[in-house]
């Protein structure tokens, strides 16, 4: 399944708290880093599932993108402790 939002936190910011929160947060389903790059991360758990996850800048915003098979439950717990985007009114 494929989860998305949009947070005011920067890509990098996304992806740091998201690989401490699946390492340490999670004990039950814990995953960790397989790969990585600037603006995704790629994490390996329970069974060798996996968990893609994608943060890009979109102007003051950040688009994250998460795609598992069965971390759902899980994601939406992480996706629950980022910010979520709030555009200023003039």
């Amino acid at each position: 399944m494929v989860h998305t939002m949009v947070t005011d936190l920067a890509p990098g910011e996304v992806l740091a708290r998201a690989k401490a929160f699946f390492a340490e947060r999670v004990p039950h389903a814990s995953a960790f880093v397989e790969k990585e790059g600037p603006t995704w991360v790629v994490l390996r758990g329970q069974g060798g599932e996996e968990i893609a996850i994608q943060a890009t800048a979109d102007g003051a915003a950040t688009q994250v993108r998460a795609s598992t098979l069965l971390f759902d439950q899980a994601i939406g717990r992480f996706f629950s402790t980022l910010q979520p985007f709030t555009a200023e009114v003039a």
